[in-house]
C-alpha cells in the first residue's frame, strides 16, 4: 500500500528572541540586551516586558525591572533601576532595550527576557535567555617620556605608547593618538588604528599623513609609534594615546568593552611655567658688530635690548619688570635671551625676535642652547628583547652650525673591526640607509634640535655590539665632528626567556559522576618570576569561560562560582603546582580546561602558551530503577479498568519521575498520556477527544503510577507501556535524567456481555495523498473457524452507503452504525451485541483517485488485522475464582465431617467389643437396608 498524507494546519505561535550569548563585557562598561516578540494577534499594541537574573552562585531567579510594575524590582537592584543605572526602554511596541551603565562583577549570570502575555489563549514561546560573563579589566596603556616637550617650529615629534591585555577571552585592540588644544572641549584624534590594523588620519591630518609626515607604526607585540615630521603651531596641545579592548559577540559583531588613555604629554607650556626665547644672530666679526634686538607679540613690541645692553619695555608689561617676572639680557656675542616667569594664559601667541639685520620667526616652543664648544651625550649597556625596536638617543650640546648624523655600528663578535654605516642624516634632514640594510627598519630622526634618535626594528642577537653617534657641526667654509658610542650589550631573546617553561595540566580523575570532586593540577616547571595563573573552561566549541585568575600577589578574580572551586598550590624546587579543586561537580563543570600563565614586563603582560586542554566528563550516575506492574485480567467493556504501574526500587530517596503510557496495537504504537516530572499531564498528539476524555491518570504513594480507563471499549484491546524516566538533581541543583525504565502489561481480555454496545474502530496511519484522493471503506465479518468473510456495510469512495445482500448476517446488519469522525477515522457499531454476534472483524481502506478522462482508478488497498468478539449469554453460571473458592472451601468441611463421624462409629464398635460383627449391621438393627441408605447421603453431600 502506498503511503497515504496526513494534512497538519498550523496556527501563529508567540516567538520571543533576545541577543544571542554569551555577552563578555568588563567591569564598569556598559551591557545592552536587545529583546523583542512577534506573534501575538494584536502587532501593534505595546508588549510589557521583564528582565530576571540567574547567577552562577544563586541559581535561582531575581528580579531587575520591569516596563510594566515599578515595584517589580528585588532589593539588590531596586537601588540601580531608581537611579537610572539599569533601564529597560521600548524602541517599538514589540521590542525593548535592556541596560545596564556600569556593570559589577556580580552582575554575571543568565538574564531572562519574558513578555507578558496580553491574550487569552498562550501559545508559543514567552521568554528568552542570554548569558553574560563579566571579565576584570586587565587593559594597560603607558607612554613613557618627559611630561613636556619644546619644539621648533618644522622640527619633528616621535612619541612611544604600549597598550596590552591579560583578558582570556580572545580580543582585538585599537589604538588612537588625540591631541587636546587649551581651551577646547574634546580632543581631536591625529591618527588610528582600529581593531582589524586599518589606519585612518584625523580630520584636519590627513594631507599631512599622505605626505607621509604623520605615521603611526606598531613596532612590536605592544608598541606603537607615532611620528609627526615638520611640526606646526596647529599641533600645540596635550597629545596622548588612547587604547580600546574590542570582543566579538555571537551575532559576529564587535563591541568595545574596555577604553584606557595614557598620560598626556604637553606639548605647550603650562601657566606658571618659565617660557626662554632665544635669539642668535650669526654675522662675520660678530665681535665688532652692535646690535639693537626686540621681540614682537603679535606685531607689537614686547622688549627691546639696545646696542648698549639697555632693557626697554612696552608699557603692559612695565609691571612686570619690576616684579622680576620679565627678564631680558645679552648672554654671549649674538646671543640674546627673554624669560617670561611665571608664564600667564594671555602670553600665548606667535613671537618675532628683530636685530638690525636679522629676522627671526620663533614659536612658543623655540629654545636654543647658546652653549659654546660641540659635544655629544649618549647613553651606555642598552639591552632590548629581540623582534622589539632598539632605539638609541643622541643628545648635542654647543652646536651652532647645521647640524649632520651618522649611525654606525660595530658587531659584538667583531670587536677590532671599523666601524660600519646604519644610517645617515644630512644637514637637510635627507636620510640615507646604508646599502646592506636596505630590506630592515631603520631610521634616523631629530627629534628636536639637540636630539638624534636610532630606530632599529625586530633585532636580532646579531645586532648586538657597539653603536656610535657621529655628529658633524657645518658653518660658513668649516666642518666640525664630534662622536659618541653606546654599548649595546645583551639582546635578549624573549623566547629564550621563557624556553625552558613548560605549563602542563593534569588530573587524577577526569571522568567522573554527578556529585564527585575533580582536582586538576597545572605544573608549571622552570619560571622563576612572579607569575599570573588563569584558570578557563571550554564547555562547546566557541564559549571560553575564565573561571578564576590568581595574580602574582596573591589576590584572587573569580568569574565562576566561588563557592564550588577551591585553590592549593605547592611550590617545590624546579616546579610549582596549582590545584584547581571542584567539589561536588555538576553537568555544568563540564569541559575542556586549561591553565595560562602571563608575567608583567617591561610594562607589558606576557602570555606564555596555554597548557594543554584537559577535558572532564560528567556522567550521570548508573539509574538502579525498577518497575513492577499489574498483570490484566478480564475485564468487561463499557466498565472501568485500572493498569498500574510502581516504582520497586529507586537510584535516589529524592528521585521525581516523568512517566509516559503508550499504546501497541497491530499497525501502531502510540502515546498516550504522559506525566513530567513535575506531574504535569500531557495526552499524546495522535488521541481524539472521545478517547481523551476516557482516559485519565494519577499517582499514588509509593510511588505508584495508575493508568485508568473509562467506559473500555473493544478497541482499546492491545499492549500498554509504562516507560518511566528517572531524575535527579545535581549540586547545582540542575535537574538531570538517568536511564529510564519500561514495562508492558498486556490488555487482550476485554470481553462483551449480551446487550453492550461495542464499537469497533479503523484508522488511516499515514497519508502521502493529495486532496483528490478518496476513500472506501469495507467492513468485513467471519464466523469463527471460517475463512470466508463477508462484506457487513460498505461506505464507496463516492460517499454511498451500502450492505450487501446476505440473509445470514441481516440481523446483525440490522444493528449496525457506520460514523466517520474524522478524516482518517472509520468506527463501526453494534446496537446491542448478543452471542450470535461472535465472530471476527476487520476493515478494508481502498483508496480512489480520478484520472484524466473522470475515470476512477483504484490507487492502494490496506486492510487491518481482525478483532474477535464473544459476547456472552448473562444468563449462564459465572464460574469465576471466587466461586470456585466457594465450592472448594465447601468440599473440605463435608470431607472432615464425613471423616470425624466414620471415626466416631468406630470408636463406639470397639467399647461394645463386637468385632466380629459388621459395622453396618452393629450400628443400625435394621441391618444391610439401613446400611445403604446412609452412605450415599454423604456421598450426596460431598459433591453439592
Amino acid at each position: 500500500m502506498s503511503d497515504l498524507l496526513v494534512l497538519v494546519t498550523c496556527n501563529t505561535q508567540v516567538h520571543t528572541e533576545a541577543q544571542a550569548g554569551p555577552l563578555y563585557r568588563v567591569v564598569d562598561s556598559r551591557l545592552s540586551i536587545s529583546c523583542n516578540v512577534s506573534g501575538f494577534a494584536s502587532n501593534s499594541a505595546r508588549k510589557e516586558f521583564e528582565f530576571r537574573v540567574k547567577k552562577p552562585a544563586l541559581p535561582i531567579e531575581i528580579n531587575i525591572i520591569s516596563t510594566d510594575d515599578p515595584s517589580f524590582s528585588y532589593a539588590v537592584y531596586a537601588r540601580r533601576v531608581r537611579s537610572k543605572e539599569i533601564t529597560l526602554t521600548h524602541v517599538s511596541p514589540n521590542s525593548v532595550v535592556f541596560e545596564i551603565q556600569r556593570l559589577e562583577k556580580s552582575d554575571e549570570g543568565e538574564y531572562e527576557c519574558f513578555v507578558i502575555n496580553s491574550e487569552s489563549v498562550y501559545d508559543g514561546v514567552y521568554r528568552a535567555k542570554t548569558t553574560v560573563k563579566v571579565l576584570d579589566n586587565s587593559l594597560t596603556v603607558s607612554s613613557p617620556g618627559s611630561t613636556s616637550l619644546s619644539y621648533n617650529e618644522g622640527e619633528t615629534l616621535t612619541l612611544t605608547c604600549q597598550a596590552s591585555s591579560n583578558t582570556v577571552q580572545h580580543t582585538h585592540l585599537s589604538l588612537a593618538w588625540y591631541v587636546h588644544k587649551n581651551g577646547e572641549d574634546g580632543a581631536r584624534p591625529i591618527i588610528s588604528l582600529d581593531r582589524d590594523f586599518t589606519l585612518s588620519p584625523g580630520q584636519g591630518f590627513a594631507g599631512r599623513h599622505q605626505a607621509g609626515l604623520i605615521r603611526l607604526d606598531k613596532i612590536g607585540a605592544a608598541t606603537y609609534n607615532l611620528k609627526m615630521a615638520k611640526l606646526g603651531l596647529s599641533d600645540q596641545g596635550r597629545i596622548y594615546c588612547q587604547a580600546q579592548e574590542w570582543v566579538q559577540d555571537p551575532d559576529r559583531s564587535w563591541y568595545c568593552i574596555a577604553q584606557t588613555d595614557a598620560d598626556g604629554i604637553p606639548t605647550t607650556l603650562q601657566e606658571g611655567q618659565e617660557l626662554l626665547l632665544s635669539c642668535s644672530i650669526q654675522s662675520q666679526a660678530l665681535e665688532e658688530s652692535f646690535f639693537s634686538v626686540a621681540w614682537l607679540r603679535g606685531g607689537v613690541e614686547l622688549a627691546r635690548i639696545g646696542p648698549t645692553g639697555i632693557l626697554s619695555v612696552g608699557p603692559e608689561y612695565s609691571a612686570r619688570v619690576k616684579e622680576g617676572e620679565l627678564r631680558a639680557a645679552r648672554t654671549a656675542a649674538g646671543d640674546y635671551s627673554l624669560i617670561l616667569q611665571p608664564v600667564r594664559t594671555e602670553d600665548q601667541g606667535e613671537y618675532i625676535c628683530r636685530a638690525c639685520r636679522a629676522f627671526f620667526k620663533h614659536t612658543l616652543f623655540h629654545c636654543l642652547i647658546t652653549e659654546s664648544g660641540l659635544s655629544l651625550q649618549m647613553q651606555n649597556n642598552v639591552s632590548v628583547n629581540e623582534s622589539d625596536t632598539l632605539k638609541l638617543t643622541c643628545k648635542v650640546h654647543g652646536a651652532q652650525g647645521q647640524l649632520s648624523v651618522t649611525w654606525q655600528h660595530k658587531a659584538a663578535a667583531t670587536p677590532t673591526a671599523a666601524f660600519a654605516s646604519v644610517v645617515s642624516l644630512n644637514q637637510e634632514g635627507v636620510m640615507e640607509k646604508a646599502a646592506e640594510l636596505k630590506s630592515r627598519k631603520v631610521k634616523a630622526t631629530r627629534a628636536a634640535a639637540d636630539t638624534f634618535i636610532l630606530e632599529l626594528d625586530e633585532v636580532t642577537p646579531s645586532d648586538s655590539g657597539v653603536y656610535q653617534c657621529a655628529v658633524s657641526e657645518w658653518k660658513i667654509n668649516s666642518k666640525i665632528s664630534q662622536s659618541r658610542t653606546a654599548n649595546v650589550t645583551r639582546i635578549k631573546d624573549e623566547s629564550c626567556i621563557f624556553s625552558f617553561v613548560n605549563v602542563k595540566l593534569i588530573s587524577r580523575n577526569n571522568i567522573v559522576s554527578v556529585g564527585e570532586t575533580v582536582e586538576l593540577i597545572c605544573r608549571i616547571r622552570g619560571l622563576n618570576v612572579p607569575a599570573t595563573l588563569t584558570w578557563s573552561l571550554q564547555r562547546d566549541a566557541s564559549t571560553l569561560d575564565n573561571i578564576l585568575t590568581q595574580y602574582s600577589d596573591g589576590s584572587i578574580s573569580w568569574s565562576g562560582e566561588q563557592h564550588r572551586y577551591q585553590l592549593k598550590v605547592e611550590v617545590k624546587e624546579y616546579q610549582a603546582l596549582h590545584y584547581l579543586i571542584i567539589n561536588g561537580v555538576s553537568h555544568r563543570e563540564a569541559g575542556r580546561y586549561q591553565c595560562g600563565v602571563s608575567v608583567f614586563l617591561d610594562n607589558v603582560h606576557k602570555k606564555l602558551p596555554p597548557s594543554n586542554p584537559l577535558a572532564v566528563n560528567v556522567q550521570n550516575p548508573v539509574s538502579k530503577l525498577l518497575l513492577t506492574s499489574t498483570s490484566a485480567r478480564t475485564s468487561n467493556i463499557n466498565t472501568d479498568i485500572e493498569i498500574t504501574c510502581s516504582v520497586a526500587l529507586s537510584s535516589s530517596a529524592s528521585s521525581c519521575y516523568a512517566v509516559t503510557w503508550l499504546l501497541r496495537q497491530p499497525g501502531e504504537n502510540k502515546t498516550i498520556i504522559s506525566s513530567d516530572r513535575d506531574a504535569l499531564l500531557t495526552y499524546g498528539s495522535q488521541l481524539e477527544l472521545s478517547y481523551k476524555q476516557r482516559i485519565g491518570m494519577k499517582r499514588t504513594v509509593g510511588p505508584t503510577f495508575v493508568l485508568g480507563i473509562r467506559q473500555a471499549q473493544i478497541s482499546d484491546k492491545g499492549s500498554y507501556i509504562c516507560e518511566v524516566v528517572e531524575w535527579l538533581q545535581d549540586p547545582q541543583r540542575d535537574w538531570y535524567q538517568l536511564s529510564s525504565a519500561s514495562r508492558t502489561i498486556e490488555a487482550q481480555s476485554l470481553v462483551a456481555t449480551e446487550g453492550d454496545e461495542v464499537e469497533f474502530r479503523c484508522n488511516i496511519i499515514s497519508d502521502a495523498s493529495s486532496p483528490s484522493l478518496f476513500y472506501k471503506v469495507s467492513w468485513l465479518y467471519a464466523e469463527y473457524g471460517s475463512s470466508i468473510a463477508n462484506a457487513l456495510v460498505e461506505l464507496d469512495h463516492t460517499g454511498l452507503l451500502r450492505y450487501p445482500e446476505n440473509q445470514g448476517l441481516r440481523g446483525l446488519q440490522e444493528r449496525l452504525r457506520l460514523s466517520r469522525p474524522t478524516q482518517s477515522s472509520f468506527y463501526l457499531g453494534i446496537h446491542r451485541a448478543h452471542e450470535g454476534d461472535s465472530g471476527m472483524y476487520k476493515c478494508k481502506i481502498e483508496q480512489y483517485q480520478l484520472d484524466h478522462k473522470a475515470h476512477w482508478q483504484q490507487k492502494a488497498s490496506e486492510s487491518a488485522a481482525p478483532v474477535s468478539l464473544t459476547p456472552k449469554d448473562i444468563s449462564e453460571p459465572e464460574c469465576d475464582s471466587v466461586k470456585w473458592v466457594a465450592i472448594l472451601v465447601t468440599i473440605v468441611i463435608v470431607t472432615l465431617f464425613v471423616i470425624f463421624v466414620l471415626l466416631l462409629k468406630i470408636c463406639q464398635n470397639k467399647g461394645e467389643k463386637k468385632a466380629e460383627q459388621s459395622l453396618w449391621t452393629e450400628q443400625h438393627p435394621l441391618g444391610d437396608e439401613r446400611s445403604s441408605q446412609i452412605f450415599p447421603q454423604y456421598i450426596f453431600v460431598y459433591f453439592i
